[in-house]
């Protein structure tokens, strides 16, 4: 008998049919002697429907309270897990149902973007012994003041990983609407392959570039805690054999696993969401970057990829990343804040560019990585804007409109396709 944590996402919340077919396939676990918790999200559309409600009062978001938002949103989840109880119990399956403060869920004050503190484990053991079956609302939490909070888009796989730490449970099954994790998005490259096995590095490299799979901090969890975390569809037929099922998807794991993949580059990521933005002629001395992005991290605006370039006669052209939505806030904050404060001339913004990313932990003992992704851009005409590395990956920033010719390319230059690899 294991203890395990099912995340179901918002598709296979989607009808009462599809929160029907959850209750069957959680009742085939229960009945092969597994003690089941649940972590579901809203239904597909629902929390932004219920947002856009609160747009149509008030169509200026930088006016609405942070705190009512969190409100509004949480109560999507809240259906979910009354639904999926009523639908288990319908079928003769004990179950019971919490939201986060019921838990409670612990998070700090930073509403729509909160994070988890700490979550007490009692009420849910206590029903788990009593051979119930406990469904908890994702994606929100309670701070110290008692105000309902959120953790912002796709919290729900954060708020998974995390009971599945709280609890010590065995694996976290994260159910969507793909069937594991690929070499990169199928859509955009017909022979992309389902990966077996990926380690949590790659994954939070993978998460952290754009791949849609999970969210990121539910990536930080899982290796953090060293929670086994299976990626896998919830549109099978729910009374699959569960062995078949168990097994299915892509399992993230860890790397001294013996029967990892041992490939140098296990995908291609892209993300869309990038906007670049670059200060000109910054006076080059000491404290001048955190003059320009202690402004951006007040305004809570987060920062990805950075370059300073070379000192020239005392000034340097400063740039960096950000989300495509919050470009407009940062371009105000540096206008109104900085520009003037440190005596740029000018600051330029570009919110047409896109970052694709080469991962993998074989780079750790492969050289020639860089060097055959430059090589494929450039003979495909893709002119580099930008560069980043960590251990594992190598990011690049380029115009939008070569996105998908980029990851294509680089696919077939790095045989993503098959198993052998082309360097």
């Amino acid at each position: 008998m294991a203890l395990v944590v099912h995340k179901y996402g918002g598709t296979s919340m989607g009808s009462v049919q599809r929160i029907q077919n959850v209750a069957q396939r959680v009742t085939k676990w229960v009945k092969a002697g597994h003690q089941v918790v649940i972590v579901p999200s809203a239904m597909s559309g629902d929390t932004n429907r219920l947002l856009g409600l609160a747009k149509e009062i008030n169509p200026d978001a930088a006016d609405m309270s942070p705190r009512e938002l969190d409100m509004i949103a949480a109560t999507g989840e809240q259906v979910s897990v009354g639904l999926l109880a009523i639908a288990l119990q319908a079928i003769g399956t004990d179950a019971v149902s919490y939201t986060g403060w019921q838990v409670p869920v612990k998070t700090n004050n930073a509403f729509t973007k909160a994070r988890i503190e700490s979550i007490d484990d009692t009420r849910i053991k206590a029903d788990l012994a009593q051979g119930r079956v406990v469904i908890v609302t994702g994606f929100q939490g309670v701070d110290a003041d008692n105000n309902i909070t959120t953790l912002g888009r796709g919290g729900s796989d954060t708020s998974a990983v995390a009971i599945a730490a709280a609890i010590g449970a065995d694996e976290c099954l994260i159910y969507t609407d793909v069937d594991g994790v690929y070499t990169t998005d199928p859509r955009v490259v017909e022979t992309a392959r389902r990966l077996n096995k990926v380690t949590f590095e790659e994954m939070l490299e993978m998460a952290s570039l754009g791949s849609k799979i999970l969210q990121i901090r539910s990536v930080e969890f899982a290796g953090k805690y060293r929670v086994k975390t299976r990626v896998l569809s919830s549109l099978t037929d729910p009374n699959i054999d569960i062995n078949i099922e168990a097994n299915s998807g892509t399992l993230i794991t860890f790397e001294e696993d013996d029967t990892m993949e041992q490939a140098v580059i296990s995908g291609i990521a892209f993300n869309r969401d990038e906007a670049k933005i670059t200060l000109m002629q910054v006076p080059d001395h000491p404290g001048i970057a955190h003059k320009i992005l202690g402004p951006i991290s007040n305004a809570n605006i987060d920062v990805d990829m950075i370059i300073q370039n070379q000192s020239n006669n005392g000034t340097t052209d400063f740039s960096f990343t950000v989300h495509r939505n919050e470009y407009k806030k940062a371009m105000e904050v540096l206008q109104n804040e900085v520009v003037d404060t440190i005596n740029a001339t000018q600051v330029i913004g570009d919110n047409q560019v896109c970052k694709v990313s080469a991962v993998g932990i074989g780079m750790r003992s492969h050289v020639g990585v860089a060097s055959l992704m430059f090589e494929t851009l450039s003979k495909s005409g893709v002119n580099i804007q930008m560069i980043s590395t960590s251990e594992i990956k190598i990011s690049v920033v380029i115009e939008d409109k070569y996105m998908e010719l980029a990851v294509r390319e680089l696919h077939k230059a790095f045989g993503l396709e098959t198993q052998d690899q082309a360097i």
